[in-house]
């Protein structure tokens, strides 16, 4: 497995790929590689004969200073992880080599992104877009792959892909989850053990509330997750929307859209746990 940092030394491999025939897939990541990402990885080498993963911690998405400095960086375990899986490359720039100059670009995602995350972390889809827009220019996958857990964020790179008019497939791959449940994250590694018993709350709450919504309604099942949340010591709720899985925007009844999906985003002390699940 190749390991690179620089833009030059990525471009290089890529083009001896592509001479030889072979597809690039690319796994965008912030490393701190978990389960997870191993699924998008063992897809992404099942259908390409390269793939590329990207361990970036991206800067220019990050509202908060603190949760940008506080976020896990363990690259050395992250790349015998990719070793062991398949990956072909491995590109883990500077910050200096992605930004050797501000990113003034700003992108307009109307309606998508200005729900839910786009609300309560201004700005980060404007930096998510900087980035992935970057690596697929720099990539140029034919498939570039992501998780599920990140339901807004998948929808948005969708529409960045066509209102920039990349040539690539997107792979949304389903969240993967700890045997008890919990969405595997990156940041779970920033919990305590007690924190990490509390936080199963969450996707118990959301698990309950697909049964609960079959014989309730709308309103009834919302109340209900965010009830279970609320009655949770150690957990705080930032927000729960249940919404149209196409557009994004909030629905009041579960005839409002053929596709529906309540988004959770709570904070278990200082760190920010989301997940999501689909009713309908």
């Amino acid at each position: 497995m190749l390991v690179v940092d620089t833009i030059s030394e990525l471009r290089s491999y890529l083009a001896q790929a592509r001479a030889e025939g072979k597809s690039v897939g690319l796994v965008p990541t912030m490393g701190a590689l978990h389960e997870g990402h191993a699924s998008l990885v063992e897809r992404s080498v099942a259908e390409n004969g390269v793939t590329v993963v990207s361990v970036f911690v991206n800067p220019t998405q990050f509202n908060d200073k603190g949760d940008l400095e506080r976020y896990p960086r363990t690259l050395e375990a992250d790349c015998q992880l990719l070793e062991r899986l398949g990956a072909s490359c491995v590109f883990a720039p500077s910050v200096e080599e992605v930004y050797p100059e501000e990113d003034t670009r700003v992108f307009d995602f109307t309606p998508l992104d200005k729900v839910m995350e786009g609300i309560y972390r201004p700005g980060h889809f404007n930096g998510v877009a900087q980035i992935v827009s970057k690596l697929f220019m720099y990539v140029e996958p034919d498939r570039a792959y992501f998780g599920e857990k990140d339901f807004q964020q998948l929808a948005i790179i969708r529409e960045m892909v066509r209102q920039m008019d990349f040539k690539l497939e997107i792979v949304g791959c389903p969240i993967v989850r700890e045997h008890d449940g919990l969405a595997l994250s990156s940041r779970n590694a920033l919990l305590s053990d007690e924190q990490r018993r509390t936080a199963l709350a969450i996707s118990k709450a959301l698990f309950d509330s697909v049964e609960y919504a079959k014989c309730h309604t709308l309103s009834e099942t919302k109340q209900m997750v965010e009830e279970a949340i609320a009655a949770t010591e150690g957990l705080e709720l930032e927000y729960y929307e249940v919404v149209d899985g196409k557009t994004l925007q909030p629905v009041s009844t579960w005839d409002d859209a053929p596709y529906i999906v309540g988004c959770i985003t709570v904070y278990c002390g200082k760190v920010r746990l989301i997940d999501n699940i689909r009713y309908k």
